[in-house]
């Protein structure tokens, strides 16, 4: 086999609080260092700042360069090292958005998602325009485009009139998190944000886009259905205060949030919607191997990691009927209208009053979903996308 050059983006990796992008970039460089370990292809990881802790070791064949400057790198500091380089790399992947112009080498570039096109207004200016342009430029150029979805590929195609054959789908997965909380520190952490079970949980940047105020909107329609009733319909039961279902919102607070934060406030039951802020790997796990179920709702979603995440937990997730979610979820959880917030508090009700054998059957299609998904299937996938740009025999 031929030992091939390879330059990659790692800035989107290289951050410690990741979120979306920034967790597709780190697990497929970590598991293409984990694949090339077999091979003697020789990987520079192209930084703007040196890298974080936990990104792969330096070894022979897998290095780290840090090039400046850090101001406009992109499309400023990274194209001079790749001219003024261009003999030495056969191909350059980013596993983000943007590729810099004019780049020397054959290159490919890979899309989350087209969310900035189809809701515009849920960015900031500077970001909407960034993306717009700097998408634009790089899909076009790339010898190939990796799509994390049928979805985003047809989103892709419609968008840029790109041929089929020029994008590649590598689908995500859940990250594994072997880690995990002490009873202790599960305890403690549950206590600081007045967690108790059960609870509904959301995992992701609060934001206009991922649509929580349908979702309050919903806890709001079942709390005031159990507060009227003060009884489970299985059980017949009273519920007694501590044992009212949550609604647990685990993520920063995005761009755009004032509207979401501001119903949140006025909600009559907001005492009992829990805002965490980030959370760490480790807390994310705690709260998904607890949670009754996990929405995400999202109107624009190039994949969906949380419900992925979720079945990785034995949780069942609840899903928008909308973009790339029915493809992640498929039988392993509820698919909904994104809007209908009647329906969404029917099917928290009907979670709370699930029986064991209904969990456990969504448990079994949820790891058979599960199987679809694996990041080294993405590695794999992804350097033999790379490989098949070199302008010479690999």
């Amino acid at each position: 086999m031929t030992k091939l050059q390879l330059a990659i983006d790692g800035n989107e990796a290289n951050v410690e609080h990741r979120v979306g992008s920034n967790v597709f970039a780190f697990e497929v460089i970590k598991s293409l260092e984990l694949l090339l370990r077999r091979y003697h292809h020789q990987v520079t990881i192209l930084l703007s700042t040196p890298p974080v802790i936990d990104l792969p070791a330096e070894r022979t064949g897998w290095r780290y360069q840090v090039i400046g400057p850090q101001q406009f790198w992109t499309q400023w500091g990274l194209p001079i090292y790749l001219w003024k380089e261009r003999k030495k790399y056969d191909v350059f992947f980013t596993p983000g958005h943007y590729a810099p112009r004019f780049c020397p080498v054959p290159y490919v570039s890979s899309v989350m998602d087209t969310a900035y096109l189809e809701y515009p207004g849920q960015f900031t200016t500077h970001d909407r325009v960034q993306l717009r342009h700097w998408t634009a430029y790089s899909v076009k150029h790339a010898k190939k485009v990796i799509a994390i979805s049928e979805f985003t590929k047809a989103s892709i195609v419609a968008h840029y009139a790109i041929p089929e054959e020029r994008i590649e789908v590598v689908y995500p997965a859940a990250s594994e998190i072997t880690s995990a909380l002490t009873p202790t520190e599960k305890t403690q952490f549950f206590k600081r944000h007045a967690i108790f079970e059960p609870y509904f949980l959301f995992v992701g940047t609060i934001q206009p886009r991922k649509n929580l105020i349908t979702l309050i909107n919903a806890f709001e329609i079942f709390s005031r259905k159990l507060a009227s009733n003060n009884l489970l319909s299985r059980t017949q039961t009273k519920i007694k205060p501590r044992q009212l279902p949550k609604l647990v919102l685990a993520g920063k607070v995005g761009w755009l949030a004032d509207d979401i934060l501001e119903r949140i406030e006025h909600s009559p039951f907001k005492s009992r919607i829990i805002l965490t802020g980030f959370v760490s790997e480790t807390e994310k796990k705690a709260l998904y191997q607890s949670a009754s179920c996990n929405f995400l709702l999202g109107l624009y979603e190039g994949f969906g990691i949380p419900p992925l995440e979720a079945i990785q937990y034995g949780t069942i997730p609840v899903v928008a009927n909308a973009t790339s979610l029915p493809e992640v979820v498929g039988q392993a959880g509820y698919i909904v209208p994104a809007k209908n917030s009647k329906r969404l508090a029917e099917v928290m009700l009907e979670i709370t009053n699930q029986s064991k054998k209904t969990k456990a059957i969504f448990r079994k299609l949820g790891r058979e979903q599960a199987k679809k998904f694996d990041w080294q299937l993405s590695a794999q996938k992804t350097l033999a996308i790379l490989k098949s740009v070199v302008n010479r025999p690999s």
